[in-house]
């Protein structure tokens, strides 16, 4: 579904958990809209959505789903030059880069489609799928290091 933007496409899950609360929403600033950040506060959800650089707190009637983007604010103005970078690691942001990490290993590893065709079937593949990147996991984990020049 390439042509659906990442707010469109978060708001129909999001409509698919229709009575469902959630914990921590980690998402990158592309979410950082009126409309995905009501549907998380909706939800009974955290919001671990950097603000977009231009982004002001809200002055006269603010809007209740907006107001943990204005501590966001307000937080990283406090922290000084290096205040987004500091807010993203007060709040655990990294753990989205961890999803995401995991998201291009598993599409490197086992594809971006399935083969399976109805729904059961399907849940079946990413299972076993899954199972398999997780026992490649147990036998261990690349080390990585910074390369020094």
């Amino acid at each position: 579904m390439s042509n659906i933007g990442d707010e469109t496409a978060m708001l129909h899950m999001m409509d698919a958990l229709d009575g469902v609360s959630l914990a921590d929403i980690l998402a990158d600033g592309a979410y950082d809209t009126t409309d995905c950040r009501e549907a998380i506060h909706d939800r009974k959800g955290r919001q671990i959505i950097p603000p977009k650089r231009t982004a002001r707190v809200q002055r006269k009637n603010p809007i209740p789903c907006l107001l943990p983007r204005d501590i966001a604010i307000k937080r990283i103005n406090e922290l000084g030059k290096e205040g987004r970078a500091k807010w993203k690691k007060e709040i655990g942001y990294h753990r989205r880069s961890l999803a995401e990490t995991f998201m291009f290993r598993y599409k490197t590893i086992v594809g971006d489609r399935l083969s399976a065709r109805k729904w059961q079937t399907q849940v079946t593949e990413i299972k076993i799928k899954l199972d398999a990147i997780n026992r490649m996991t147990e036998l261990g984990m690349p080390k990585s290091y910074k390369r020094t020049i």
